[in-house]
């Protein structure tokens, strides 16, 4: 077993040890390093879009935003607690797999790290 130099979620170098487990205190990841092997030679990315909490999303869902979001050529912005019905994931090469239709907004794609399941 080798010893982590960084977080593998967020890259960070601030890690630190915690019994078996390797936790980042800036971005709050836990991770084993060997499970973490296990994983990266099995099924590492199985097209699983998950929320920010890390519960697997569905077409369908309602979500919540959890951040304030700038919208593009806009000057108005989505406000944390926004609830978001009926989610459509998409397969968006720029990150943003969410497609959904927002009050007040229209329709517009999100990325799935800035929202969570209700």
């Amino acid at each position: 077993m080798t010893t982590p130099t960084h977080c593998p979620k967020c890259n960070s170098e601030n890690i630190y040890q915690d019994g078996l487990n390797w936790t980042c205190p800036e971005c709050f990841a836990e991770w084993n390093p060997e499970e973490a092997s296990v994983e990266a030679a099995g099924t590492e990315d199985s097209g699983v879009i998950k929320d920010a909490n890390g519960n697997i999303l569905q077409d369908g869902d309602t979500v919540t935003v959890i951040k304030d979001l700038k919208i593009k050529g806009s000057s108005s912005s989505v406000k944390v607690g926004t609830k978001v019905k009926n989610i459509r994931l998409t397969d968006g090469a720029d990150g943003h797999n969410i497609s959904c239709k927002i009050e007040g907004f229209g329709a517009m794609n999100l990325k799935s790290e800035f929202v969570r399941k209700v």
